[in-house]
């Protein structure tokens, strides 16, 4: 599987932020895949859009500087990881299977981003 979404995303892996950009991308990728789902390709390209779409979203304003520490911040971020992932997951995940992949995410969300731009990623950097 990982070699399948790498091949996807390798162009994306030139630079140092583009190579942070891409793990940030993989870890989703991965959260939202494993254990090994069986999935057809155009699946695999929708799940990496969900990544990327996700992202970009908490990017925009969601990850602000101490938002684990104030509930209406935690709050947002996790409406907002239902809603990405609620309109773009592909329909082979059950309601069940949606619902434990937005708490795997949210749970990924929260212990890799600090808020005010800062995550395990720029860390390990």
């Amino acid at each position: 599987m990982y070699d399948k979404v790498k091949g996807i995303v390798t162009s994306a892996s030139n630079g140092c932020g583009m190579k942070s950009t891409r793990q940030k991308m993989l870890a989703v990728f991965d959260v939202l895949t494993k254990p090994e789902m069986e999935m057809k390709p155009a699946e695999i390209k929708q799940i990496k859009k969900v990544a990327q779409d996700l992202l970009r979203t908490l990017k925009k304003g969601k990850l602000v500087l101490d938002w684990r520490k104030r509930q209406q911040a935690r709050a947002a971020v996790r409406v907002a990881i239902d809603d990405v992932l609620d309109k773009g997951l592909p329909n082979s995940f059950t309601p069940d299977l949606y619902r434990h992949k937005c708490d795997l995410v949210y749970q990924h969300v929260y212990e890799a981003y600090f808020g005010g731009g800062k995550s395990i990623y720029e860390l390990a950097a």
